[in-house]
């Protein structure tokens, strides 16, 4: 028991000259910087890390301060330092005054003249047309009506006078991979497709909305919005109103852009289509039944059948199988673009017909898999008799969820995009005794099989109906205006008896002096009127 005693007060012993030795080695150092500034840039870091609880003061107290002998509790350290600290706070601030403060992670914004560009009016817009869809191919669509609303909301008190008032519709086609890189007549070609004047004189408006009413016909051939890996197209609408100025000073002008989405959907067969293939030089035969139209959202079933699986080896009394180990099946787009050349890099020394077409714009082609998926089990296999031996499944296949993919499109000046359904097969052989079928011994031989199937990818179509086809019916035989009747009263009455029976019936009217008049009129057979009047 004693020897614990005299180590535990030897161990304190030991620590607290250790640190007391640490805080003197501490003050020396600090008070070394603070004399000599230029010695400091030079002198290397001390190795040894220790925190320091007296204040860090200005220069004058730092030197007259002694350095502390033994380290205080916790408690005094903290009460000292806040103390030192609030004493220190004064010194600080004068000689850290001229410091700039800064704050990466506070964003202000910035004030431009764009942010206040809609300070006396705003401009909006509202779409009364259904969702553009172009409904059959380029060749036979009829195109699309696009009509709305521009609502410019005036919130000046006074009024906002108007110089004028335009609107643009256009479709812009970026190259992703241009004729020439960097060259911004080659990324981007804009064509306008309509424009609108809506004020042809300045007009005052008060405070309020006013509507400006605008409509479009797109027609049929144009391309649809895309977003793919070679180029984009899209349709803006595009609107400026300029306003007049207002004692002296010019206003900013009201500016207002969207993006409109154009689509187009194909008709879809009624019953799916039948393929059948043959891999030579084995007998193996697959019948495949699979819709050619599919659609975003929504699964697709294809329906396969292998024939053909089993062949008899009268030499060696066997029969050789073709079992089937793995199917994968792959969604591929593709997509065809034209890159043109601007009126700068086009070549204008053109020899040949040949080299002409190369000269105004490069052919690009891109390729890339927008579903895919491995099936290692799932289908129905007998391996019995030859003739009897079939391997039978059905498979659901759809777009990947997290996948961009574009529907198929063509058109005259678009990019071209479509879509190809991709079936591989592994095989391997197999061979088994003829009058035991089930004990069967893998070769080693393995073949690969591939079937690709045309597919085409498009929107919904919703109700199905263009706007030709919305208009109302039309009549023939339709007279310039209605029909006339005559003047007279007693024989057009009674020329209705010969259809219904006479009834006695009561007209009362108001005269135009406030008084009640009643007739009573009645037809006879033979055509005759009696009329009784009371006033």
């Amino acid at each position: 028991m004693p020897h614990r005693v005299t180590n535990f007060f030897r161990s304190s012993t030991n620590s607290l000259e250790i640190q007391v030795s640490n805080f003197k080695k501490t003050a020396a150092i600090a008070a070394r910087r603070r004399v000599s500034p230029s010695r400091n840039k030079k002198a290397r870091p001390s190795p040894v890390r220790a925190v320091s609880y007296a204040s860090t003061s200005t220069e004058g107290d730092a030197e007259e301060t002694p350095a502390p002998a033994y380290s205080p509790p916790a408690g005094r350290m903290a009460e000292a330092s806040r103390q030192s600290n609030s004493s220190s706070e004064p010194s600080r601030d004068q000689n850290q005054h001229h410091r700039r403060l800064s704050f990466p992670s506070l964003h202000l914004g910035r004030l431009t003249k764009e942010s206040l560009s809609h300070a006396h009016a705003t401009l909006g817009w509202k779409l009364e047309s259904p969702p553009i869809v172009f409904y059959g191919d380029a060749e036979n669509s009829s195109g699309a009506i696009v009509s709305g609303q521009l609502l410019l909301n005036v919130t000046r008190e006074e009024g906002l006078e108007l110089e004028s008032f335009n609107a643009t519709l256009s479709i812009h086609i970026t190259q992703k991979r241009p004729f020439a890189a960097h060259c911004h007549d080659c990324g981007i070609q804009v064509t306008e497709l309509r424009n609108w004047t809506f004020l042809e004189r300045p007009l005052f408006l008060a405070k309020g909305q006013h509507t400006f009413p605008f409509s479009v016909l797109l027609e049929g051939h144009l391309p649809t919005t895309v977003d793919g890996p070679l180029n984009s197209v899209s349709y803006h609408l595009k609107a400026s109103a300029s306003p007049r100025k207002v004692n002296g000073s010019a206003l900013p002008t009201i500016n207002f852009e969207k993006t409109l989405d154009v689509k187009r959907s194909l008709p879809v067969p009624d019953l799916p289509h039948h393929s059948v293939r043959v891999f030579p030089p084995t007998n193996i035969k697959a019948s495949v039944h699979y819709p050619q139209v599919i659609h975003p959202i929504g699964n697709n079933t294809l329906s396969l059948r292998l024939d053909g699986i089993a062949k008899h080896n009268a030499k060696a009394d066997m029969i050789e199988y073709w079992k089937l180990k793995k199917l994968t099946w792959r969604l591929e787009e593709t997509a065809k673009s034209v890159a043109p050349a601007c009126p700068k890099h086009r070549a204008s020394d053109t020899t040949t017909e040949e080299e002409e077409p190369a000269k105004k714009g490069i052919q690009r082609v891109d390729t890339r898999i927008v579903g895919e998926k491995t099936l290692f089990s799932g289908w129905k296999s007998n391996y019995g008799t030859v003739s009897d031996s079939l391997v039978e499944m059905e498979l659901d296949y759809q777009l990947g969820r997290h996948m961009r993919f574009n529907c198929n499109s063509r058109s005259r000046d678009g990019p071209q995009v479509t879509h190809q359904l991709m079936i591989e097969m592994v095989v391997s052989q197999e061979m088994a005794p003829t009058n035991k079928p089930s004990q069967s011994t893998p070769t080693g031989v393995g073949r690969i099989l591939r079937m690709h199937f045309g597919t085409v990818l498009t929107e919904r179509a919703g109700f199905g109906i263009s706007w030709d086809n919305e208009a109302p019916p039309i009549y023939q035989d339709v007279p310039p205006s209605p029909p006339a009747y005559s003047a007279g009263s007693g024989s057009d009455i009674c020329a209705i008896d010969e259809a219904i029976e006479p009834l006695d019936g009561v007209i009362t009217a108001w005269s135009g002096s406030g008084n009640r008049r009643s007739a009573e009129v009645s037809c006879t057979p033979a055509g005759a009127e009696r009329t009784s009047e009371r006033i």
